[in-house]
């Protein structure tokens, strides 16, 4: 009798197997097809996930055993899930090993995901991990891959044929080895991770730092010319679109937390309570996010253009014998309320004691600068900004006797108007870390400044004046570093904005019109022109900017208001 039932139900284990291995033949027949294959990357612990990508029709999905906390109960959770669908449950081992690669095709996954892969050995020895000998290395085990033991000859006889084996290219180190790894029996498609692959090649941190987005489409070209098939993790629907322009074919529509945070931002967008989290997890620490706008409001619609002044072109004005001003935002190309400009000191040049009825602030760009404010000495070098406020007395020298200064300032009028002050003060040296008198000038050492990361991709911003910062204060101005391929996504202000490059070179696009500026170049934007900032250069870019309201108040908008010439104002709200 026992026989006799044994028999009876050999059609259902065998039907049970082959099941996925009709999912796994139309994955790989609709990439031969040149057809996408679209998957979810799975961190989460619960098995639902798996199910609700089985159940609206993902044509794969991996397990991620690699980063996270997934147990191998969660793991078989999850492929227990996936069974008798046409979706293909992958998962991602921790590293190239046999036994890990053996469990979780012992539990019914229908492949694997090898991180790290970056020579024809490693790559040989993945896909004998993955097969039953005499090719392989696999051990024959009595779990669900065999139907516990009950179709082990099935199994076994289709399973070198069928499982998959996915090499991860993450590292720089796998390029010259790529066109070998391709001749590799056993594997259909190769993975690419591009944020390990960018800090591989020096920029930790960044999904695709500079150069690093060109030779992964290198070796994508490689790969499907030697007819195999390429994926990567796409990061939204626009780039989706982009990744199958450019020959990609199984692509990661997203993790499950990645895609749930994407929701639940878009959502929170609408009603205005949008934030991102700090990785201390604390919500005090967390960034207030803007919702983006289709268009700027109407009330802001502007009645002049943005004006870019090169250094070569600015004016010179001589404020003292070997002292010399240059605008490059002011009156002179319509800003209103705000004037900036450089200023050069030959070496041990003086401007005596002055004040303005604005605030100014001043940036140390080349050389060092001695501040004396009421009579208190600060020394400042290369990116360090001394604020002072209205009316207060103050000089500046350049203690250098061989090197030149130069200078970045910031008024909060246009133009400028300086006075002399002949009071003597009693000289009081202050300590190179002193941060200045409060209630009175105010000094920021870019060294030590806190960084922000509140708008913008790799970019870091360093606050150098506003309201919070320094009650009182009719303007604000701040530093931001932009890395290579960083920008700084279309937004309006209610006010006036100097754009200065002081290093690198960036590309400011105002309504359809892009600028090139480097080289101290400055961009006006006047109130209400929507403008975006791109570093499409192979270096950080540093800009100053000054904006004529204590709370610049930034609008995020549409990125076509910034590309699209008449976009901005074509369908703004009333």
């Amino acid at each position: 009798m026992i026989a006799g039932q044994t028999h009876y139900n050999q059609p259902f284990f065998t039907e049970f197997i082959r099941m996925k291995t009709r999912a796994l033949k139309r994955f790989r027949e609709r990439l031969a097809r040149d057809e996408a294959v679209n998957g979810l990357w799975v961190t989460l612990e619960s098995a639902t996930v798996t199910e609700i990508a089985v159940a609206i029709g993902m044509d794969w999905v991996v397990i991620d055993a690699e980063h996270g906390h997934l147990d191998w109960k969660d793991i078989n959770e999850h492929v227990r899930a996936g069974l008798r669908s046409d979706t293909v449950v992958l998962v991602r081992l921790a590293e190239r090993s046999t036994s890990l690669a053996k469990r979780a095709l012992d539990i019914g996954a229908d492949g694997v995901v090898i991180p790290w892969m970056e020579s024809v050995g490693q790559l040989e020895d993945a896909v004998r991990d993955c097969r039953y000998p005499p090719e392989g290395r696999r051990g024959i085990g009595g779990e669900r891959a065999t139907a516990w033991g009950h179709c082990l000859a099935e199994h076994t006889a289709e399973a070198n044929e069928h499982v998959l084996v996915v090499p991860l290219i993450e590292s720089v180190a796998a390029i010259p080895h790529v066109p070998a790894m391709c001749k590799v029996d056993g594997v259909d498609v190769f993975f690419f991770g591009p944020a390990d692959f960018s800090a591989t090649a020096g920029h930790r941190g960044q999904w695709e730092g500079p150069g690093v987005a060109d030779q992964i489409l290198a070796l994508k070209d490689t790969i499907t010319a030697a007819g195999k098939h390429c994926g990567l993790m796409t990061t939204s629907v626009k780039d989706l679109m982009q990744r199958r322009e450019q020959g990609f074919r199984m692509f990661g529509i997203g993790s499950d937390t990645g895609l749930l945070s994407r929701a639940l931002h878009q959502a929170l967008l609408t009603v205005g309570g949008d934030r991102l989290p700090a990785t201390s997890l604390d919500p005090a620490d967390g960034r207030v996010v803007q919702s983006k706008l289709a268009c700027p409001p109407r009330v802001l619609c502007p009645d002049r253009p943005a004006v870019v002044t090169d250094l070569d072109d600015a004016s010179s004005v001589e404020l003292q014998p070997g002292v010399i001003f240059r605008p490059l935002a002011g009156g002179f190309c319509g800003a209103r309320g705000l004037t900036t400009g450089t200023a050069t000191l030959e070496p041990e040049a003086f401007l005596p004691c002055h004040s303005h009825p604005c605030t100014e602030s001043v940036t140390v760009l080349e050389g060092e600068a001695e501040f004396t404010v009421e009579g208190r000495v600060y020394r400042l070098g290369p990116l360090d900004t001394m604020v002072i406020p209205r009316w207060l007395p103050h000089a500046t020298r350049n203690p250098d006797a061989t090197q030149p200064a130069r200078l970045h300032n910031t008024f909060g009028m246009t133009p400028p108007a300086r006075d002399l002050v002949s009071t003597e003060f009693a000289r009081r040296d202050m300590p190179s870390s002193s941060t200045g008198l409060p209630g009175f000038e105010r000094v920021i050492r870019f060294a030590s400044a806190p960084r922000s990361f509140r708008a913008g991709s790799a970019s870091e911003f360093v606050d150098l004046f506003n309201e919070s910062l320094h009650p009182g204060i009719e303007m604000s101005s701040g530093i931001i570093r932009v890395q290579p391929g960083g920008e700084l996504p279309a937004h309006v202000l209610a006010c006036d904005q100097s754009v200065c490059v002081i290093d690198g070179n960036a590309t400011c696009t105002v309504e359809g019109q892009r600028y090139s500026l480097a080289g101290l170049s400055t961009a006006m934007v006047p109130r209400g022109r929507v403008h975006a900032i791109v570093n499409e250069s192979s270096k950080a870019v540093d800009i100053i900017w000054g904006c004529a309201s204590p709370i610049p108040n930034r609008i995020p908008v549409d990125e076509t208001c910034a590309t699209e010439p008449g976009a901005a104002w074509s369908s703004a709200d009333e």
